[in-house]
């Protein structure tokens, strides 16, 4: 696009803006809005309060005008001499009759607010929407301070002040700070909102009276009917409401040095952040009492979600380098790695992480990505509308660096502004089968979103398309929103039928986004700063004499330590990469994203084939003037056709060869099961009607479903890339579909109920019994190389384990059941229940009794998890109590020729973790404290323990095994080895790999016993991750430590205290689980788990 073709598309937008401001002071100043069609003032609805639309925003404060001082402010920077200097004088002149209406913001020596011809300060019996006037309000007289003190930039303003702090205006107005002044008035006013327990604010407030329709809301008279005098407020807020106001508070706090509008902005976003599902989503609605999300719960990246996320990247660029604020009291105080701007950083990280992964819909599932909205709890799909407010999205993306995919979510709106020349406030897509407008919600309020990503995204790629999807939004406005007396929303975006009112965001953000689009230079633009701007397109900035002031303030005092961090659980992520350079112009056609293979894809999403070529766009061709904006033949007719997008891209764009490529397709497939036999677990002892599912086959568990029954179910899959890869240290999982792990099913349905990406479906064996299983649409593998060791373990309470005095973390090995005992320093425990068992004695009284009793409960209900007790004189108290747990660590068989099947008393057991707990088959575990490569085992221990743990490194598997002594096989003889891998027998390419990563070991010749001979029968062998976690557990289960001495190999053994469930009644254990998948055709159901 050339300069003069950008020049005449910043005429026409300037002409908007001035034609909608222009209207709005002569017909409606100084009420609230215009309403462009009946020429008349927007007031608020005072004979209707619960009109929430108009009264929510309309604070009887001029909101129109204060929306507005910042577009007046950018248009001050024109490349025009005389239209910037118009614009200066409008801006002056407008900030004069603001401070005329409602004082300069200061106040009296009682406290109380100057007046103005209107108001003192904003004294006002105004209920209105906290977020709504934070971000109008507060924001916009923020901004233009900003602008009148030159912190933000105004081409050829001098804003140099007098002595006294004073700047002077043409025309005698002296600014001395009047609008920070008031914006700290109207904030002010916001505080009474944040009195509740949870430090999410109410959603209203009045200006005068504050919350008493929260306070005394439940004082009403009941009447006979049910209902009150006085009903209860509505106390729901959402998550953009409460968790969007730090850019404005934070700066206002800065300011002014008042760090209350911080303190508060910041406890209300991390209460939010903390409420968070286990997938870190977070919801639209939240009731500011209780703390919960409100039904029904559901995430996305739109209305009630939106900002948000914005603002917590933006929170991290406009605080960064700067202190953190001192607590105004003791009840906001915060920790400081929430104040800490890398946190925020980490919270957005962390959100679109999720967002990726449960809100995002892939080109599989329709013909391009977008993001549609899932359950809050689950991540399942629920809907697939996408809202207008949602546009925004890509423009964070841009700013975040993620520039690939804020272009391909970039297409969706462009295709879809491109079919309605506006967007529909919700459309709702088909996929394959279709798509429309929500039928309830086909209007267009002017909003800004779209054009406001399409300027971040020109200024991260300088691609001129972005120029021309501007220049589509414009023209399209300008010829559907046209009145005589400003420009009016759309009340249905197909027919054109328009809406009598202009909100104050058109004005403030819509026409702002579009001149700062069309003027590449301007100095907002190329400003080397850490400008912000609101979600109401407000730039805020903290200039650098205050960020200075406040460093050289802050620079003694004491930095967060790292356990200040773990105790919040906010990590600080790795530096940020440096965001991708501009892509460099096409060969001809110059746009890279015109040049897009899947530009056509959205396009197909929008079904822009639909579009007729010139008839739906026709209007009448008329010459600027009082009756219209001017309607030229380029405002109506593509150069080309309608699925080239925007339908203002020349010809010279369209690559005269360009390719689109394949529409992907997700490989689905769905297993039905049949009516299966008389009385299968879950059928009540009778088949399910014919195409019924049988009562309780089905059941929510919290990880996904648990099946009970098959018959007539559906498992409905989608073939994706396996992903193998976990979790990485910041808590952000990692998708793997980049890597090429192989392909595997993931079931995303179950007799249509959806289910989320990372939920489960839990099949019992008893269900599975009636199933064939070589059925190649539904067959049972076993997996060969992993299997799970399953231990009842002793260890201190609260997850600790003692080892020479020390006592070792074991919280991150996963733990199932748990029985609570205290260990006894005076006696051997296992001796005194052994005497008792024998003799009918016991040699201290009755407490051990107390305990054998409370133990003997424990077993009859082995799920049941209590502490037991015992008396002062027979214990202790200082010494931790004990705790029977029952944990699973996996663990990888070996490979080779000397590799043996586990043996048949485990292959064929029942599954350990059904045994209850303290009674799994294996309990004399011997723990040798040695790689088991200079001296040979002792013949008892191969004869008399059924687990033989030892340490890997110093010798190869095979020598290991072959100074295990020849042993006749039996039930009390040993059967399985464990090989515990620590850190240092690690090779050096396993610790430069995955340090987390079982190594598959080898045993490269045939087992043989100490004299040579080949055995006859050999000894399984497994391994396991060498970790403390690990070895805690391990040596909880054990029975007997051992360790060589001396030259001579003297075995030096010690006799572990196993606590009160020893010997006859119980013990700690172990237990083999081998590891099963099922697959259908050949590929792995990565979802699906047999328990």
């Amino acid at each position: 696009m050339t300069d003069e073709e950008i020049g005449r598309l910043r005429d026409d937008t300037r002409h908007l803006f001035y034609h909608g401001y222009d209207n709005y002071m002569v017909h409606a100043f100084p009420e609230d809005e215009l309403k462009p069609i009946s020429c008349q003032p927007q007031i608020r609805n005072r004979e209707n309060p619960a009109d929430i639309g108009l009264n929510d925003v309309l604070g009887n404060y001029s909101v129109t005008l204060i929306d507005s001082l910042s577009t007046l402010a950018i248009l001050a920077s024109d490349e025009d001499q005389k239209h910037a200097g118009y614009a200066l004088k409008e801006f002056q002149s407008s900030v004069k009759a603001l401070v005329g209406l409602y004082g300069d913001g200061s106040k009296d020596e009682s406290g109380k607010s100057n007046c103005g011809s209107r108001a003192c300060g904003f004294d006002l019996d105004s209920k209105v929407q906290v977020f709504e006037t934070n971000i109008r309000g507060v924001g916009g007289l923020l901004s233009a301070h900003s602008f009148a003190v030159g912190h933000l930039p105004i081409r050829g303003y001098e804003s140099k002040p007098d002595g006294y702090g004073v700047i002077k205006w043409k025309g005698g107005f002296k600014y001395d700070g009047q609008l920070l002044r008031l914006a700290s008035d109207l904030a002010s006013r916001l505080l009474p909102a944040f009195e509740t327990a949870t430090g999410l604010p109410y959603p209203r407030v009045n200006l005068r009276h504050g919350i008493p329709f929260y306070r005394d809301s439940e004082a009403g008279v009941c009447r006979l009917d049910g209902t009150s005098s006085d009903p209860r407020e509505i106390t729901e807020t959402c998550s953009a409401g409460a968790g969007s106001l730090i850019l404005e508070f934070a700066t206002l706090s800065r300011l002014t040095g008042d760090m209350q509008f911080e303190n508060l902005a910041k406890r209300a976003f991390w209460a939010v952040w903390e409420r968070r599902s286990p997938l870190g989503l977070i919801g639209g609605g939240i009731d500011a009492e209780s703390g919960q999300w409100t039904l029904p719960p559901l995430a996305g990246i739109g209305a009630g979600i939106d900002s948000f996320f914005e603002y917590a990247l933006k929170s991290h660029i406009l605080l960064s380098g700067l202190p953190y604020p001192e607590p105004y009291n003791t009840t906001t105080m915060l920790p400081d790695a929430y104040h800490d701007p890398a946190s925020f950083l980490t919270t957005w990280q962390h959100a679109h992480t999720a967002v990726k992964r449960h809100i995002y819909r892939p080109a599989t599932v329709s013909q391009h990505p977008y993001y549609a909205q899932s359950d809050l709890l689950t991540g399942a799909p629920r809907y697939t509308w996408i809202d207008n407010l949602s546009a925004y999205y890509p423009g964070l993306l841009a700013l975040a660096g993620e520039v690939e995919e804020a272009i391909e979510a970039h297409l969706t709106y462009t295709a879809l502004w491109t079919r309605y020349a506006a967007l529909p406030e919700r459309w709702i897509a088909g996929g394959h089968t279709g798509s429309a407008i929500d039928p309830s919600f086909k209007h267009w309020a002017g909003r800004p979103e779209f054009i406001e990503s399409t300027w971040y995204l020109y200024q991260s790629t300088r691609d001129p398309w972005f120029l021309h999807v501007g220049e589509m939004t414009l023209r399209d406005i300008r010829r559907r929103c046209w009145t005589p007396c400003g420009w009016a929303a759309l009340s249905d975006v197909g027919t054109g039928e328009q809406m009598d009112r202009m909100e104050s965001f058109f004005l403030g953000e819509t026409a702002k986004y579009l001149y700062l689009l069309f003027t590449p230079e301007h100095p907002l633009n190329t400003m080397d700063g850490a400008v912000v701007f609101t979600t109401e397109g407000h730039p805020l900035f903290i200039p650098p004499h205050i960020r200075d002031k406040e460093r050289a303030r802050d620079s003694g005092r004491a930095t967060r330590t790292k356990a200040q961090d773990e105790e919040t659980e906010i990590q600080i992520p790795a530096p940020i990469p440096t965001c991708p350079a501009p892509l460099l112009p096409m060969p001809l056609t110059v746009s890279n994203v015109a040049n897009r293979q899947d530009l056509f894809h959205a396009a197909a999403l929008a079904q822009l084939h639909l579009v007729p070529v010139n008839p739906a766009r026709s209007a009448s061709l008329t010459e600027p003037g009082p009756d219209g904006p001017g309607i030229s033949l380029a405002d109506v007719r593509s150069p080309s056709n309608y699925t080239f997008y925007p339908w203002t891209l020349p010809h010279g764009l369209i690559p005269s060869k360009g390719t689109s490529s394949p529409m992907r397709s997700s490989v689905v497939s769905t297993l039905t099961f049949p009516n299966l036999a008389l009385g299968e677990a879950g059928s009540g002892g009778r088949m399910a009607a014919p195409g019924m599912v049988a009562m309780g086959a089905l059941q929510k568990v919290l990880d996904g479903v648990f099946v009970n029954s098959l018959s007539n179910i559906r498992l409905n899959m989608v073939q994706e890339s396996r992903r193998l890869l976990p979790a990485t240290p910041a808590g952000m999982t990692v998708d793997s579909s980049a890597a090429q792990f192989g392909q595997e099913f993931r079931i995303h349905g179950i007799a249509n109920w959806a289910l989320g990406r990372d939920e489960k479906v839990m099949v019992s064996r008893e269900a599975l019994a009636k199933v064939s299983p070589v059925d190649p649409h539904f067959t049972r593998v076993k997996d060969l190389e992993m299997v799970d060791l399953v231990l009842d373990s002793w260890v201190a309470a609260g997850g600790a384990e003692e080892r020479d005095g020390q006592y070792v973390g074991v919280e991150h090995v996963k733990a199932e059941q748990v029985v609570d005992v205290m260990w006894s320093e005076e006696e051997d425990v296992e001796t005194e229940l052994e005497n008792f068992l024998e003799n009918g004695t016991l040699a201290d009284g009755g407490g051990l009794w107390n305990n054998l009793e409370a133990l003997l409960t424990s077993i009859l209900s082995p799920t049941a998890s209590f502490s037991g007790t015992t008396s002062s004189d027979t214990a202790d108290r200082s010494t931790p109590s004990r705790q029977l747990t029952r944990y699973t660590i996996p663990a990888i068989l070996p490979t080779g020729i000397g590799a043996v099947p586990l043996p048949a008393s485990l292959e064929n057991s029942l599954d350990p973790h059904s045994a209850p707990l303290g009674q799994l088959p294996l309990i004399s575990i011997y723990y040798l404290e040695s790689t088991l490569c200079s001296y040979r085992l002792p013949l008892h221990i191969a004869k008399t323990y059924n687990i033989l743990i030892l340490m890997r490194g110093e010798c190869s598997f095979a020598d290991k095994l072959a100074n295990i002594p020849s042993f006749t096989p039996g039930p009390e003889a040993l059967q399985l080895v464990i090989v515990i891998s620590t850190p240092e027998s690690r090779s050096d390419s396993e610790k430069n790999g995955d340090g987390d990563a079982l190594i598959r070991p080898v045993l490269d010749e045939v087992q043989r016993s100490p004299s040579g001979l080949e055995r006859r029968e050999g000894i399984a062998m497994v391994m396991v991750q060498g970790d403390e976690g690990t070895v805690a557990v391990l040596r909880g289960a054990v029975k007997t430590f051992g360790r060589f001495e001396g030259e001579d190999g003297f075995v030096v053994e010690e006799t572990s205290r196993r606590g009160v469930l020893g010997g006859k009644l119980g013990s700690a254990g172990s237990g083999v689980k081998r590891r099963f998948w099922f697959e259908s055709m050949g590929v792995p159901i990565g979802n699906l788990i047999v328990v």
